[in-house]
Parts: structure tokens; C-alpha cells; sequence
């Protein structure tokens, strides 16, 4: 007999169905929002992964078409690989509950959420966060939960709690919050421009909201939670701690981290590292574990210089951003680009503008079919990073990055009727040493302005880190983290945004939360050091955005035409508008509204493309001049075709101010003549004559 649980959240039902299906299954829950239904699975192994020094957990989001009544496109009519937002939601359901597992767990963990049913006013990924955290809670996997989710989301300036679908796609905030009983744990935003003390507003709220799922899952875990399992512990033996600091002093180990250059201190841990496989050859079970061993002391080393002597291990101020440059225009006949440097962080991005119709198309639990009309794709070469390995395509943390830059970016955009493109921009990372995520929004800044993309605003992003100590009063807050304080640190949080307001915030940490204290000066810093970065690096570089679209980006020029000659133009199976793209190599897009958008790179095609269009949706009147092409001729005149799939006849009578006998006395197959029109005929034909046209002058 199962277990069914309810409460009221934001207005609706959440409902947990506990020993109803997946009994098999450590930990799961058919959790129920709304008529939001997801079936959430916690599982792990009998016993650790040999051989990996850290924790082996996998997150999974499965969309399932039949959950909003779609048959799944495509060939073999069944889902695919994980859409962009499975990937992005397993990430916001990974990062908050990655660390409150055990720190020596190494046994293999899988959180699975299947989404079976959508209801449009109850979000799915919402419902799959607190489903994860809850199966996890209740199974016997060792957690030091439970944790809630909120999101929040503000139209007019007034907050809503777990918005709907339509809510979240058109509001000015996409906030979603993870908290424990005491601290917040994680944060994920885009918004549009939303000043910091509204922004702290809103997480708070979501913060206070969270407190009461965590009582609904406590009190269920209460009922029917497992007893948690026992596990090996693979935590770094003390004695092997002792002998290295007898090999490798405390003081030498300061040494050898303390260099700006990455490449010096990767070489300096190297040399520690064979002296001290030299030192411990006879203790194979040590050697095992030594790179952990290795990763923990220098941990324990940059904390305590940072933390007790305030010593960045590149000698920085704890408020100092590394060395900025900012330029455009590096990459020839590509239609922008941008680099951004931060020390031995450098990207850059190349902007790519196309027709409207080029928009991605994306199919997914949304009952409509949506598009993405600005796309931001972020590559991670491991080049960049000094090391050797074959490119596999994106993964989810390239993926996640990628999302994260476009969400910063977004509201600065101009819409399609100001700018009537689809814009992709590709960030490339070049070098990498600490939050490549934000000098993508940088570069991409300085790549769109140089494209000629009318932004409104620069956007700048940039991170702080943490350090934490014994007591929650006990922590330095670090500007601009590069990569070995976010190794060794307990947070990467990451903001973008303008002068005006926050456009993107990914917060990740390592610890089990943070105080408020602590996320209001993260959030002033990052506000402090990107208006930094815009004032001396994106302004110097290119103070606005270029009047008009590179040399090699597409020209596209816009008309409005009546919606009722939508069709004329189009033609029959698309054969008129096909005939003008031929004659003409542009491209041509018609919304349902009448607005035509000519997109080529030679004026004079384009031109000739719209004089068409124009002569197809005119309503001809008499004594208008066409050129045209002959393209029947019958014992009783010779039909005249001016534009695609527009054509008018000549009267025999009106060939010739000479009287003729045959009309092909005069006209040939494929002949351009020139033509005045006369009106209709008796037939609703166009009439036309050759010999009334007025002489010109």
C-alpha cells in the first residue's frame, strides 16, 4: 500500500506518491504539481568505483514528447539525445545537492527525473528539482538534506512565485533558488536588467519558500524514510598527511603555488609530485591515492594564505581584477568579432547574423513549437588549458556556459522589428584560467558591436570566489577567482550584467550554504568590477555599436504589404516566391502580418526582388509601364509574364501600330518587350498593348 503526502505551494497542489512505482529504486517519488507529473529515482551502488578520486554522481532529465501529446519528429519517431534544457536542468538539479553528499563517498549515484505528464501552469523542471531532493532524502544514500527549490519570476515589477510556463518565457526574471533549512545553496538567473537590491529581494523570497518544502520533506522523511547505508569511507589516511608535510614543508608547499603563471605552478607541483613518488614507492596503497592526497594539501595551503594571511596565490588584492584587454575586428570576413583577456583567461567570439528564418526551431515540452532567434555557443578546447584530448563535441558544462552567456545577453538584444536578423555568436576559448563563462559575455559584447548588432546596453560578467573558515563570520569574499582559488575555494559566483541592473547570475559552491552577508558582498563586488570592465576595456574598444552591418554580413531590407497578398506573392506550392529567389539568389521571409524581409548581399538583386514583390502586390492600374517576357503566344495575341506567376495578355490588335497577321510575325518565345497596361479585360484578364506605350524622353 502506498503513501500519498500533499501540500499547498504557490497556490497549487504538490502531491508525493511514495511506494507507488520504482520500489526497486533506493530512493523515489511519482511527485505531482498540478497535473505536472514526474517520477523521481534515486540510486546508488552496493559498493565504491575503484580507482577515481571523486564523486561519481549523474544527474538525468528525460523529456518525453508524449508528456504534452507530441509524436517525437524526425525518422525513427522516438526521442533523441538530452534536448539543451535536460542538460541545463540536470546542471541546476546537480549543483545543489553535489555538496551534501559525503566528501569520501565514492560509491556511483544516479538521480533520474522522467517527465510523464505537463501541465502548463505547474513548471516540470521545478517539480523534478523537489522531486530529486526528496527521493534522495528518503532513500538510505547517505545526504545531509533535505533541500528545497524555488523559482521566482517578476512581471511589472511585482514577484511571482513557481510561475507558469507563460509567466517564466515573457517576465523580466527567470530566478531559481536552492536552499537548506539554514542557507541558500545555489543560484541561477537571467533577467532583465534587475537592479541588486531587487534581485537580493527576490532570492530571499525564495529562500523564506523553500523552508516550508523542507518541513513537508522532512516530515515525510520522518514517516517512511530508509535508515542510511554504511559506506567505505576513501577519505586521505591522517599519517600520509603527516609524511608529506615531513617531505613537502608547509613553507615549500607556499612556494610552489604562489606564481601568477599557471604553467610555473602546474611545473613546480609536478617536481613535488615525483618527490614524493619517490618517497612513498614502497607504499602502494598511498601511491593510489596520491594525486588526491597532492590535490588536498595544496587545497589546505591557498586556503590558509588566502583565509589567515589574506595572500592571493598571484600576490593580487583580494579586490583586484587580473590585467584586461579588450579588441575587435581580429578575425577577417566573418561579420564580428571580439576578444576579451583577463590575465590567462582569453575568448573570442565571432557574431554570424542570417534571416529570420535561419532561427533554431526547438521541440520540447512546450505545447507550442518555439524558436530561438539568438543563439550563444560556447567551445572548450582542452588547448586551452595545456592539456591533449580528442574534441567529442559539447558537453554539458560547455553547454551550460553557453546558456549562461546568452541568458546575460538577451535583454540588450534589439527586437526583430529593429534588427530583423537571427544573430549566432560562438565564443572560443583560447586560454583558460578562471570563469572563461563571463569573458564570453565580455567578448561577445565587443563581437556584436562590431557586427553592427544595435545592442542597448554593454553587458560585462565576472565572478568572485570564497573562502570560509571555522564560523560563518569567517570568510573573504575574492574578486575576479582565477582557476586555482575556484579549485580550492567554496564558490564561483558568477554575474552579468549593465550599468543598470543584473542580466545573468550562475552561482555555484562547495560548502553546505551561504549566509546572507555573504551573498550581498559577492553581488556588490561583481557589480563594482563589471562596471569596471565596461568603463576601461569594452567603452575603450568600441564605444557603441556600428550604424550598419559588416561588409560580408547579409543586407536586409523590410516592406510591409497588405496580409491578404501574402498568398500572391507565395504563389501556388511556392512556386511565385521560388521564381524570384532563383532570379534574384536572395532570401525571403514573410511573416503572417505582411512583413517581407529581402535578405541578400548584392543591392541591385535585392532591389529587383523587391520590384517584383511590389508589382505582384499591386493592384495594377491603367497606364503603369512593365517589362516582361513572353511566354505563350495564341492566334489571338501573346501572353506577357512581368513578374513570377504574374502575367497579363496583348491583343494582337495591340502589337503593332502596323496591322499583322500572325503575331509571330512580331513576338518570340522568351522576348522581353515593354508594355502599358489598359486595365482588365471582359475575363478579369490584365490587358496590356506594346503600341500605346508612351515614347520616353
Amino acid at each position: 500500500m502506498y503513501k500519498t503526502f500533499s501540500m499547498e505551494l504557490a497556490g497549487r497542489t504538490l502531491t508525493a506518491d511514495i511506494d507507488r512505482v520504482g520500489k526497486q529504486a533506493s530512493g523515489c517519488v511519482l511527485l505531482h504539481y498540478g497535473e505536472t507529473v514526474v517520477l523521481c529515482t534515486a540510486t546508488a551502488s552496493d559498493k565504491p568505483r575503484d580507482g577515481i578520486d571523486f564523486f561519481p554522481l549523474s544527474v538525468e532529465y528525460e523529456e518525453k514528447l508524449y508528456a504534452v501529446g507530441k509524436i517525437p519528429g524526425g525518422f525513427n519517431k522516438r526521442e533523441g539525445k538530452a534536448s539543451e534544457n535536460s542538460v541545463l536542468t540536470s546542471r541546476v538539479i546537480d549543483r545543489p545537492m553535489r555538496p551534501l553528499f559525503p566528501k569520501d563517498y565514492r560509491n556511483d549515484v544516479t538521480l533520474n527525473n522522467l517527465v510523464m505528464s505537463v501541465d502548463p501552469e505547474c513548471r516540470p523542471e521545478l517539480t523534478a528539482m523537489i522531486g530529486s531532493a526528496l527521493a534522495t532524502s528518503i532513500s538510505d544514500i547517505p545526504f545531509d538534506g533535505p533541500c528545497a527549490t524555488t523559482q521566482v519570476g517578476m512581471i511589472d515589477g511585482k514577484f511571482i512565485v513557481n510561475p507558469n510556463q507563460e509567466q517564466w518565457k515573457n517576465g523580466d526574471l527567470n530566478l531559481t533558488v536552492a536552499s537548506t533549512k539554514e542557507k541558500v545553496i545555489m543560484i541561477e538567473a537571467g533577467a532583465n536588467e534587475v537592479p541588486e537590491d531587487k534581485m537580493l529581494e527576490a532570492i530571499y523570497l525564495a529562500h523564506d519558500i523553500n523552508q516550508t518544502v523542507i518541513e513537508f520533506i522532512e516530515k515525510i522523511v520522518a514517516e517512511v524514510g530508509k535508515e542510511k547505508h554504511t559506506y567505505t569511507s576513501c577519505a586521505i589516511p591522517e599519517e600520509m598527511f603527516a609524511s608529506m608535510k615531513e617531505i613537502v614543508t608547509p613553507a615549500e608547499m607556499e612556494v610552489a603555488v604562489f606564481t601568477d603563471d599557471k604553467q610555473t605552478r602546474e611545473a613546480n607541483i609536478k617536481v613535488i609530485k615525483e618527490k614524493l613518488t619517490e618517497a612513498f614507492a614502497d607504499k602502494e596503497e598511498w601511491l593510489a591515492v596520491l594525486g588526491e592526497a597532492l590535490y588536498q594539501y595544496q587545497k589546505k595551503t591557498v586556503r590558509k594564505m588566502i583565509l589567515k594571511d589574506q595572500k592571493r596565490p598571484d600576490g593580487r588584492a583580494i579586490n583586484q581584477i587580473r590585467t584586461l584587454a579588450g579588441e575587435i575586428d581580429i578575425i577577417p570576413r566573418v561579420h564580428g568579432s571580439g576578444m576579451f583577456t583577463r590575465g590567462q583567461t582569453q575568448i573570442c567570439t565571432i557574431t554570424t547574423l542570417a534571416p529570420l528564418s535561419e532561427s533554431q526551431r526547438v521541440d520540447g515540452l512546450d505545447e507550442n513549437e518555439t524558436s530561438k532567434r539568438y543563439m550563444h555557443h560556447y567551445n572548450f578546447p582542452s588547448y586551452s588549458v595545456g592539456e591533449t584530448k580528442p574534441s567529442r563535441g559539447p558537453g554539458r558544462r560547455e553547454i551550460g556556459h553557453g546558456s549562461l552567456a546568452e541568458k546575460a545577453l538577451i535583454p540588450v538584444l534589439p527586437t526583430p522589428e529593429e534588427f530583423p536578423y537571427t544573430i549566432r555568436t560562438v565564443s572560443e576559448t583560447f586560454e583558460s584560467n578562471g570563469s572563461t563563462s563571463q569573458a564570453s559575455v565580455c567578448a561577445s559584447t565587443l563581437s556584436l558591436m562590431a557586427a553592427g548588432v544595435p545592442i542597448k546596453k554593454q553587458v560585462a560578467g565576472i565572478s568572485c570566489g570564497l573562502v570560509t573558515g571555522d564560523t560563518d563570520d569567517d570568510y573573504i569574499v575574492l574578486t575576479d577567482i582565477q582557476g586555482l582559488e575556484d579549485f580550492f575555494g567554496d564558490m564561483d559566483f558568477k554575474v552579468a550584467g549593465t550599468h543598470d541592473g543584473i542580466t545573468a547570475i550562475q552561482m555555484d559552491i562547495k560548502i553546505h550554504g551561504l549566509t546572507r552577508s555573504i551573498v550581498e558582498e559577492a553581488i556588490a563586488k561583481t557589480k563594482e568590477a563589471r562596471e569596471f570592465i565596461i568603463n576601461t576595456v569594452l567603452t575603450p574598444a568600441i564605444a557603441e555599436p556600428r550604424k550598419e552591418v559588416g561588409r560580408y554580413a547579409p543586407k536586409i531590407v523590410q516592406i510591409q504589404i497588405n496580409p491578404e497578398k501574402i498568398g500572391d506573392v507565395v504563389g501556388q506550392r511556392g512556386k511565385t516566391i521560388n521564381a524570384i529567389i532563383d532570379l534574384t539568389g536572395v532570401k525571403i521571409d514573410i511573416t503572417d502580418d505582411g512583413a517581407v524581409s529581402v535578405c541578400g548581399t548584392d543591392p541591385e538583386m535585392m532591389q529587383k526582388a523587391l520590384d517584383m514583390i511590389k508589382m505582384i502586390v499591386t493592384d495594377f492600374a491603367e497606364g503603369q509601364i512593365f517589362t516582361g517576357k513572353v511566354i505563350s503566344i495564341k492566334e489571338f495575341g501573346a501572353f506577357i509574364e512581368f513578374a513570377p506567376g504574374k502575367e497579363g495578355m496583348v491583343h494582337i490588335s495591340k502589337i503593332s501600330k502596323d496591322r499583322i497577321n500572325h503575331v509571330e510575325d512580331v513576338l518570340t518565345l522568351g522576348e522581353v518587350v515593354t508594355v502599358v497596361c489598359l486595365g482588365k479585360d471582359k475575363m478579369g484578364r490584365i490587358s496590356f498593348s506594346m503600341k500605346d506605350v508612351p515614347k520616353q524622353d
